[in-house]
């Protein structure tokens, strides 16, 4: 081993041998922490890019290349330059690029010179155009140039980039590098392109393998007692959560899911599963618990229970879930939102009578997470114009706050009583109302009472001697 670097401190002095070793680099760390230069940190690491591909899909380089070696690009007047329609996708025998193939593309009189040229059969690699489309997007039918700078600067940064985590290292990483390239050249107005990024989470699955180590369909296994058996040949399978693959059989096939359940139930028990970021793992038999709550409202909407007056209970009702669907949406929070629906739905069945202006504003808090039936619901109801035009309705603050709440009646200390009354009372008011409970008078009977502690709208708690 040779005998390595040397880091020098006002404090110290490291030597390090075989600074490629991992514990080496560990060492360095530790110590350049430990001597307060720095922490220890990765924002992204930039793949070694290959800009010109052998492929068609892409955009092609828009060079012409002639005898004398010399080259020249076209002009702004010439783009686009598009690629021609091709029969075949793959790359010549020769490892040519497919354009290569297509000789009356390549093979053209410059019309700037009159001199032969030939092509750059090489096209950039999909991302190239990928990379910035959100830009193009703010602007799309502009035939003059990409975007105007001035709906650039009125659009951008985007609010929210949501993609896989997969994404860090591929498209938002290199959204980015052109983006601050952009920037430099004074084409957009943000050096950041976006100002908000959430990954969500994947969606995982059981996968099942047999002592070659080969995957087993889910539908030629069976479990028993917590193991899980080959239906064909009684062999005995491990079992693991995997992400979804074809490769691993464990993948699931949307359109058979919305054949038995529909598109709603499917989506509602997508968001449904869990937050947003986390890891979730797929219950095929999960998604008929959202068919079911999916079709509690439908039975709801149609009921003969509708009237057209308002109770002040189905008014809190109403308010109260807009209001935390609302919010939870506004957080990407679509799991805990369709919870609170779910809630709604269980205390909104028991009123005596179903307010048609109530179930108006379920279906619309529920429009975002199951849109066809809420159409439906919608049209039911009464209303003629698509709902996707109504606007989301806001819950009035009166509304939104509990008229009687429970207070917790304690006497030195341990809960001996509850009490329902309206909201606000006086610690005077709740100390009458104590004192003649029947369980809290057994315990302060004859006792001398020392001092009360008050909580409004929550508790009281009688100190004795």
């Amino acid at each position: 081993m040779g005998e390595g670097k040397v880091i020098h401190s006002s404090h110290r002095t490291l030597s390090l041998n075989a600074l490629e070793s991992k514990e080496a680099k560990k060492v360095v760390v530790k110590w350049l922490e430990k001597e307060n230069k720095g922490k220890k940190a990765v924002t992204y690491k930039l793949r070694d890019w290959l800009f010109s591909r052998q492929r068609y899909w892409g955009e092609p380089f828009p060079l012409l290349k002639f005898a004398d070696g010399t080259i020249r690009c076209l002009t702004e007047d010439e783009l686009p330059l598009c690629a021609p329609e091709v029969l075949d996708y793959k790359p010549t025998p020769e490892g040519k690029s497919p354009l290569a193939q297509v000789r009356e593309w390549v093979e053209i009189i410059d019309p700037k010179t009159g001199l032969s040229c030939t092509r750059e059969t090489n096209i950039m690699p999909q991302w190239a155009g990928s990379c910035w489309y959100y830009l193009r997007f703010c602007d799309p039918h502009n035939q003059e140039k990409a975007w105007d700078p001035a709906i650039e600067k009125h659009w951008l940064p985007v609010d929210m980039y949501v993609g896989g985590v997969e994404h860090a290292v591929l498209h938002l990483l290199y959204a980015r590098f052109w983006h601050k390239v952009l920037y430099d050249c004074g084409l957009v107005h943000t050096t950041e392109p976006f100002q908000t990024l959430r990954n969500q989470g994947i969606i995982v699955s059981r996968s099942y393998q047999n002592r070659q180590k080969q995957y087993v369909d889910p539908q030629q296994v069976q479990e028993k007692e917590g193991n899980f058996f080959d239906r064909r040949t009684g062999e005995e399978l491990t079992s693991q959560v995997e992400k979804m693959s074809k490769s691993k059989l464990n993948g699931i096939t949307p359109d058979e899911i919305i054949e038995e359940y529909g598109a709603d139930a499917l989506r509602l028990y997508e968001m449904f599963m869990g937050p947003l970021e986390k890891e979730k793992i797929w219950n095929t038999d999960a998604v008929s618990g959202c068919r079911r709550f999916l079709n509690r409202l439908y039975d709801m909407v149609t009921s003969e229970k509708i009237v057209e007056e308002t109770s002040e209970e189905a008014l809190r009702l109403g308010h109260r879930l807009v209001n935390g669907v609302a919010s939870d949406i506004d957080h990407l929070q679509f799991n805990t939102a369709i919870a609170k629906m779910m809630e709604f739905i269980n205390d909104f069945t028991k009123l005596s009578s179903y307010p048609r202006p109530i179930l108006r504003m379920v279906t619309q808090a529920l429009a975002p997470f199951a849109p066809h039936l809420a159409e439906e619901l919608w049209e039911i109801l009464g209303y003629k114009e698509s709902l996707s035009y109504a606007p989301f309705p806001i819950a009035e603050e009166k509304y939104l706050h509990d008229q009687i709440v429970t207070y917790i009646i304690q006497v030195n200390g341990k809960v001996r009583g509850k009490m329902d009354l309206p909201k606000d009372q006086s610690q005077e008011q709740i100390f009458g109302k104590a004192t003649s409970h029947g369980n809290v008078e057994s315990f302060i009977s004859g006792k001398k009472i020392e001092k009360t502690i008050f909580v409004p709208n929550k508790l009281l708690n009688i100190v004795t001697d």
